[in-house]
């Protein structure tokens, strides 16, 4: 998929053609586990990478190697406080936890549901919003055609690539990313990584 898809987006766009052919293939890799995706996505929200990276890791050695809901349920708040959760992601961490151990939330059905459904469903979530479901389904459940315009980094990134004078709004990106359809991920992606390129 991720051939085609690149074949396609540069076929149709001629600025994304030259980000691609200047970043290389795409190397975009889906992330195993839905419900420590999930949590891995509450921590990091409002840290440094590499603050989320390490409360991680201490959660993960806390909950035996596995970051499972029932692992989770099972280990106290002041363990959680421990590795460096705040008590708002808690919270969080705590309302996905029961609606997964309830059946209320069932990840292992996403599959089966259309976008807009899975989005719908994780937002019901507390501290799950719009941004998370949409990574979720990029890098989790692998769906191709996801363009996450809240994400600062695809603004500024459609700002350099189009050589914006301003970031564009949500109608301006959607007309931009039309032509990338079905393949509007890779295309994310791509904006990404022009941006890596661009501070080199």
């Amino acid at each position: 998929m991720l051939l085609a898809a690149t074949e396609h987006i540069a076929s149709v766009d001629d600025r994304m053609a030259d980000v691609i052919e200047a970043v290389g293939p795409c190397g975009m890799t889906m992330r195993r586990g839905r419900y420590s995706a999930l949590v891995r996505a509450i921590i990091g929200q409002q840290v440094s990478t590499a603050a989320a990276r390490a409360i991680n890791e201490r959660v993960r050695l806390a909950a035996g190697g596995y970051v499972t809901a029932e692992r989770l349920s099972g280990m106290a708040d002041a363990d959680l406080r421990a590795c460096g959760l705040s008590r708002q992601k808690i919270s969080y961490v705590r309302d996905l936890t029961d609606r997964v151990d309830s059946g209320s939330l069932r990840l292992e059905r996403m599959s089966g549901l259309d976008d807009q459904a899975v989005v719908a469903a994780l937002c019901e979530v507390k501290g799950v919003g719009a941004w998370t479901a949409e990574m979720f389904l990029m890098f989790v459940l692998g769906r191709p055609d996801v363009l996450p315009i809240g994400d600062l980094g695809i603004r500024q990134g459609f700002q350099r690539v189009y050589g914006l004078r301003k970031e564009p709004s949500a109608q301006r990106m959607r007309s931009l990313a039309q032509p990338w359809q079905p393949y509007r991920s890779v295309g994310s992606w791509y904006l990404w990584r022009a941006l890596e390129c661009d501070s080199k």
